[in-house]
């Protein structure tokens, strides 16, 4: 039995993104250890912890998490389970996997709405430390999830590639 999935195109313009965004994620995480490392040297060591380190900790978690949705969702490289794929015959693999990129865009363009209405209500908050307004971050993750959904909604009408067998992950 062949599995169908969508194939990422191998054009210069399609990887100059990936590598611009993955080095941005490398530099966030980078910045996430080093920021660790040195809270808690100096909470254990000097007894004098980073102020409102767990605050700065947080947003980039966030923005890493929410700026590497749509390039999960671009590769193919999310969870997926695939026990209905296998009960299926080969003709309706590719209509199913269609079926399934308009519901996951459908699902992210209503969730960026409805956070894109919590950022507006929850714009003037800040968090409790160091007051960074939480409003920005809040529309950060609404336009992630709506790229997201551009993503999956390209996907549902992408030519799609054969590949080998794979295993459930």
């Amino acid at each position: 039995m062949l599995f169908y999935f969508v194939s990422a195109p191998e054009h210069k313009w399609d990887r100059q993104p990936d590598a611009v965004l993955g080095i941005a994620a490398s530099i966030l995480l980078g910045c996430m250890m080093l920021l660790t490392f040195a809270d808690v040297v100096a909470r254990y060591l000097l007894n004098w912890p980073i102020r409102g380190g767990f605050e700065i900790t947080e947003l980039l978690l966030l923005v890493l998490i929410f700026a590497g949705l749509p390039l999960v969702s671009h590769a193919d490289e999310h969870v997926t389970m695939d026990f209905i794929d296998r009960l299926l015959p080969a003709r309706l693999v590719i209509p199913w996997m269609r079926v399934m990129h308009a519901i996951c865009a459908a699902i992210m363009f209503f969730l960026a709405w409805q956070v894109w209405i919590k950022a507006g209500r929850v714009y003037g908050d800040t968090t409790q430390v160091l007051e960074i307004i939480a409003g920005p971050f809040v529309y950060f993750m609404s336009v992630m999830l709506a790229v997201t959904a551009l993503v999956h909604s390209f996907k549902v009408f992408a030519p799609v590639a054969p590949r080998g067998p794979i295993g459930t992950t």
